[in-house]
């Protein structure tokens, strides 16, 4: 099964609530993941069901690079509010440095995962998924 992290900043959450009622169809045949306020939100406000880990601040970034390193996730949308320092931004630089050194698509912006969420599913309608 397709899985993929769902990641916001606090300003973007409305964002990716928003996106995920766009896609809800297709997310909800995929395996979700999310950092623990961004997936409690998801899960509260859409009904999907969202496996979280701790919030980001707390290491729940780091703990989305480690499965992406053990190659368990298929792709991350991860909406990110380039104008606010982040107290845990080395969490997230390792993050997305995990995800280029494992080819791992990644994005960050609102029509990036639209991309990355319609080339999932083509890849699904082909059969090629990380494990195919």
């Amino acid at each position: 099964m397709t899985r993929v992290a769902l990641i916001a900043h606090d300003d973007e959450k409305p964002e990716m609530i928003d996106l995920v009622e766009t896609y809800r169809g297709l997310l909800s045949e995929f395996d979700l993941v999310g950092t623990g306020t961004t997936g409690g939100r998801i899960t509260e406000e859409t009904g999907l069901s969202v496996e979280r880990k701790q919030s980001g601040s707390l290491g729940g970034d780091a703990q989305i690079a480690a499965e992406v390193a053990e190659n368990r996730i298929d792709g991350i949308v991860f909406l990110r509010d380039p104008l606010t320092a982040q107290p845990h931004e080395p969490d997230i630089g390792a993050l997305l440095r995990i995800c280029d050194v494992h080819d791992t698509p990644l994005a960050t912006t609102r029509t990036g995962a639209e991309y990355l969420l319609d080339g999932l599913e083509a890849d699904g309608d082909r059969g090629e998924g990380a494990d195919g």
